[in-house]
């Protein structure tokens, strides 16, 4: 590793075929206060961590307006706007009723006011990345679909991407329209979105994991991830982020924290190089946790 950690090293990687970023890229939702609600628990340092990424060389920063509500959209506008050399990511199809409460709401003429809102908030004239955040299972979703579709083609998204979605529902959604990205659960010891992965690789879809840092049990001393940090001199969450970057091509790991000292630890995971054999050992691992977790629950 290197004293000033950089994500340029994680390598780079085209959404929707024409806009670069480096592969490990910021999720922005930790820059707000308890249950994702309100402002952040210390405003400086997270004004701080956002100023620091392009520094740090991340140049994909994934936010939501459900985030605080608004709240992350609104402190990367104050501390990045114009955002030169960064894509900024958001969702909308949420809303928020209070800490740690989230719904669904995919009607169109939501959906709409969701973009628009985040272009007033960001400051843009166009969204570069504009991801459906959950398919509104209340509301047909080719209605939802066609809304994403007139918006793209009025010019207001370059580019679209889906949140939690499956195989079916991601070539659904390529009828109406190019599906650039797909963000949905998954880390080592949360594999539910295997096929999804490698569809995605297949197809040339950015695919970027929520939640890519847990470990599960597999972060008790004396595990095969353990042992694999200890001898790199790396921690777990480091070791998480490499396997999730040699795991396919277009995994694009956007972990997030409101602590520029957890950021620069994140970052430097770019330089890491995972063994053939400790990476067959961490997925085999991280497998079978998985497997473990399906049959107790």
């Amino acid at each position: 590793m290197t004293a000033v950690p950089n994500a340029r090293a994680s390598g780079t990687f085209r959404l929707g075929g024409d806009l670069p970023v480096h592969r490990l890229g910021f999720g922005a939702m930790r820059v707000t206060g308890p249950g994702i609600w309100g402002d952040p628990t210390d405003p400086d340092e997270a004004r701080r961590v956002l100023r620091r990424l392009p520094e740090a060389g991340v140049a994909l920063i994934d936010t939501a307006d459900a985030y605080g509500p608004f709240v992350s959209e609104d402190l990367i506008r104050e501390t990045l706007h114009p955002y030169p050399g960064t894509v900024i990511a958001t969702k909308g199809g949420l809303v928020r009723h209070g800490p740690d409460a989230w719904a669904s709401v995919g009607r169109p003429e939501y959906l709409r006011q969701c973009v628009l809102m985040s272009l007033r908030r960001l400051g843009v004239e166009r969204i570069d990345l504009w991801q459906l955040h959950r398919i509104d299972p209340k509301v047909p979703r080719d209605e939802q679909f066609d809304a994403v579709r007139a918006m793209r083609d009025e010019g207001l998204i370059r580019h679209v991407g889906l949140s939690q979605v499956s195989v079916e529902e991601i070539e659904a959604a390529r009828e109406r329209f190019p599906v650039a990205s797909v963000q949905n659960l998954y880390n080592l010891v949360r594999r539910d979105s295997e096929e999804v992965v490698d569809h995605c690789a297949r197809e040339g879809i950015a695919f970027l994991p929520w939640y890519p840092l847990a470990a599960g049990a597999l972060a008790r001393p004396g595990t095969v991830l353990d042992r694999v940090a200890e001898r790199m001199g790396a921690s777990h969450a480091q070791v998480a982020l490499a396997w999730l970057l040699r795991r396919s091509p277009v995994m694009l790991p956007i972990p997030g924290t409101g602590s520029v000292a957890h950021l620069d630890e994140n970052v430097a995971a770019a330089r890491l190089t995972l063994h053939d054999a400790d990476f067959a050992a961490l997925d085999r691992a991280g497998r079978e946790a998985w497997e473990e977790r399906r049959r107790d629950a």
